[in-house]
């Protein structure tokens, strides 16, 4: 038994783990992650019955995160101290009945209350999880167990619009379908949550304001800036760029709105499971630098109104943000105290969903006031320049580390 597997048998937050309970595991966080990823490519459809702007939609995201951070910065420390079980089979509840609101969404107040069940869901979970994969993994590989959390989350991200978008685009209750095949996928993920091992208290939990280890916190600022900057991309991939994309194509498709989406994740996922096991610090680097790349396309493709740029600004940009997400977590899975994994992780997760959710609702405000285009465009030039700071900032600490 290595070290690292015997201290963390020691301390109760892990055993020797099956293979199955493993994958498991990373199956409940791709579904998981799935089911708050269906209504991307529908909402244009919500707006038309519902009869709401695109403003409503980054409100509707909104809500979602707003529910989301709470969320995390109760349940992973608590699952720390209680065990994963105790925590992650109410979530997996939690998204279920999310996707049953969606089904049953009659009005915009339904899509409010859907996203929050789904925000409350995806927060319980998220640390707990990637902590529970670091401690399942069947030899104790904490850089493998990374790479799978991070493919199994942004496999979810990816999963979900293109489920969403084939379903309302090819077949009947183009509303309902996707979220009825959401629950269905979550049946198992509660059988796996619900024969989790019990575990001993590695903490004891109290309320407390977010916080990092003194040892961590120089990694956690410079890895958290790159994740919160790649899932800021994201964000704007999720809300509104299917909108872009059907302005840019004249096609009302809903395959190919989720479709882009779809593309940009898939590019992340293979960057990773390519990239697994290179320095997390150049990755951060060489994803930053992709980035910036790809939003500098993605705003000229607006002003040249091209779709085929728009998917090659797409591909490089999905593989910056794959690089940089797993350079941010491994570096963040290697440091962190194992008495405080989850706390750490559910902090570090909190970042990035911030950076998913807040700057995405400003682009929603200044698309009301100038138009989607123009937003998309500004939006992608600020965080392109953002990238290109914390990338010098990035390589300079790794040239002082070598």
């Amino acid at each position: 038994m290595t070290t690292e597997r015997l201290a963390a048998s020691v301390s109760g937050t892990a055993t020797v783990s099956s293979p199955a309970r493993f994958w498991a595991t990373a199956y409940t966080l791709l579904f998981l992650l799935t089911g708050t990823n269906l209504p991307t490519p529908l909402y244009r459809g919500y707006q038309q019955s519902f009869g709401f702007s695109p403003l409503m939609v980054t409100l509707i995201f909104a809500v979602y995160v707003a529910s989301l951070i709470p969320s995390l910065l109760i349940a992973g420390p608590l699952s720390d101290s209680i065990g994963r079980r105790k925590v992650l089979l109410p979530a997996v509840v939690l998204a279920a009945l999310g996707s049953l609101a969606f089904a049953l969404a009659e009005n915009v107040a339904w899509l409010f209350g859907a996203r929050l069940l789904q925000g409350l869901a995806v927060g319980a979970a998220s640390g707990a999880l990637t902590a529970a994969l670091s401690e399942l993994e069947p030899h104790g590989d904490r850089r493998r167990a990374a790479l799978v959390s991070t493919v199994a989350s942004v496999g979810g991200l990816g999963a979900g619009p293109l489920i969403a978008g084939l379903l309302a685009q090819y077949a009947p209750a183009p509303h309902v379908l996707p979220f009825v095949v959401e629950i269905i996928l979550l049946v198992p993920a509660a059988i796996a949550m619900a024969t989790l091992r019990t575990t001993r208290p590695s903490t004891k939990w109290r309320p407390r304001r977010p916080s990092i280890p003194a040892t961590m916190r120089s990694v956690f600022v410079s890895s958290g800036t790159a994740s919160f900057l790649a899932f800021t991309v994201i964000g704007l991939f999720l809300s509104l760029v299917p909108t872009y994309v059907t302005k840019l194509s004249g096609s009302d498709n809903l395959a190919l709105a989720g479709g882009a989406v779809t593309l940009m994740l898939a590019c992340s996922v293979i960057a990773q499971i390519v990239a697994s096991g290179k320095d997390a610090v150049g990755l951060q680097v060489a994803g930053l630098a992709l980035l910036a790349v790809g939003l500098v396309m993605l705003a000229i493709a607006g002003g040249v109104s091209s779709l085929p740029l728009l998917l090659v600004a797409t591909v490089i940009g999905g593989v910056g943000q794959g690089m940089a997400f797993l350079g941010g977590i491994t570096e963040i899975n290697r440091v962190a105290p194992k008495d405080r994994h989850a706390d750490v992780l559910s902090s570090y997760y909190v970042v990035i969903y911030l950076g998913v959710g807040v700057p995405v609702i400003g682009v929603g405000f200044l698309a009301a006031a100038t138009g989607l285009l123009e937003a998309v465009q500004l939006f992608a030039a600020v965080v392109a320049a953002l990238c290109l700071i914390d990338l010098a900032i990035l390589a300079r600490s790794r040239r002082q580390r070598i």
